[in-house]
């Protein structure tokens, strides 16, 4: 089949013969490119004559996430966990509203995904009536998005780790990260460009914080939870109308590992009002205000689940997982940019600059941060 990415009529059809394979409940009146992932390629299909659009129909990339079949599984697995969950919903969502993302089933043989070729898709329902944002836009919004995240671990904190795959195996682990950036800068020569040095001296200052956190976890002080894996601040869905968190997206990296990482992650997307692509990376700081109203966001659901010691490594993780995203596309950009997609050559070096950049800002605001944490233990 051609490739759908590609405009016209011809992808329309190419698209619409995929997702007329789910048992969508409706006929197709229109399919769009939706969002701008790094990985999948999205698209949001429009059902009956008013348009609603009611599916997410996804190409998930097999070389990012090479056993899909396993991904869809965990969804699935966290998907049932969290309706059960819901049948009786915690007393922080009276009031509120908490969605899920459907799952849609073939309609061959009623499994949860479709092969076409070596292509693997899916289909998840559309979080209605609802946004995300790219940037905070002031300290309700942090709040929020910090609350969304506690409530997605606590729907998730009883379900056992053993019934989710380990998916991507190392990811959001950062030796790991760190051992692959060591192969890849092994096989090159020595760097005459001086931003890419910067950045290489960067690493080799900070290796002595890339074990931090697995070995709190090989201590026995942190333990293997469900997380999300990638909840930066535009997998938050908000509610059009009161901009509350109804619904985190973007769940192909469900699995176990630290919920540091989901925290850290969160935190670092959220208080960088700059974004990650700025080009204005010297300028990038963390935003004290933001990370405070986040993590009380965070803090009034999660006091059910963390323990002392998940406090005492939250101002580490946000460090960590600055870096840890740093490293990695810096490691893109020595590879030749086979990972990340990119707008031009460069682009992953600007994005190492820009994590680089906050984590300095971190470091700098180490006590602060600290402050901020024991405000809501």
């Amino acid at each position: 089949m051609s490739d759908p990415a590609l405009c016209g009529d011809n992808a329309f059809r190419a698209l619409s013969a995929i997702a007329e394979r789910f048992d969508l409940g409706g006929p197709i009146s229109g399919i769009d490119p939706l969002g701008n992932g790094n990985v999948n390629d999205t698209y949001l299909v429009r059902l009956g004559e008013l348009e609603r659009p009611a599916v997410v129909l996804q190409r998930v990339n097999t070389v990012v996430f090479t056993d899909p079949e396993a991904v869809m599984a965990n969804l699935v697995a966290f998907s049932e966990h969290v309706a059960r969950r819901l049948l009786e919903p915690p007393r922080e969502l009276a009031g509120r509203r908490w969605e899920v993302p459907r799952v849609f089933l073939a309609c061959a043989d009623g499994l949860p995904w479709v092969w076409e070729g070596s292509s693997f898709w899916r289909a998840l329902g559309f979080v209605d009536r609802a946004h995300s944002l790219e940037r905070i836009g002031h300290s309700g919004h942090a709040r929020e998005i910090g609350f969304g995240l506690g409530m997605f671990h606590q729907l998730i904190s009883d379900l056992p780790v053993e019934n989710l795959a380990d998916t991507l195996e190392g990811f959001h682990v950062t030796p790991t990260y760190l051992r692959q950036f060591d192969q890849v800068l092994g096989r090159l020569g020595a760097s005459t460009d001086p931003e890419l040095s910067d950045c290489l001296a960067f690493v080799e200052q900070r290796r002595g914080l890339v074990p931090v956190l697995e070995q709190a976890s090989a201590a026995g002080l942190l333990h293997q939870r469900p997380i999300h894996g990638d909840p930066k601040i535009n997998n938050v869905m908000l509610d059009l109308e009161g901009d509350q968190a109804v619904a985190l997206i973007d769940l192909d990296t469900v699995k176990p590992g630290l919920i540091h990482y989901d925290i850290g992650d969160c935190l670092r997307s959220a208080c960088n009002p700059l974004g990650e692509d700025t080009e204005d990376w010297r300028q990038v700081q963390f935003d004290l205000g933001l990370c405070e109203a986040l993590l009380g966001g965070y803090g009034s659901v999660a006091r059910s689940f963390l323990t002392p010691a998940d406090y005492d490594h939250i101002v580490v993780a946000i460090q960590v997982i600055s870096f840890e995203l740093g490293l990695r596309f810096l490691t893109d950009h020595l590879a030749g940019d086979v990972y990340f997609k990119t707008r031009y050559r460069g682009h992953n070096l600007l994005r190492a600059r820009v994590q680089f950049q906050l984590t300095r800002s971190i470091e700098a605001q180490h006590a602060a941060i600290e402050a901020v944490v024991a405000a809501i233990r």
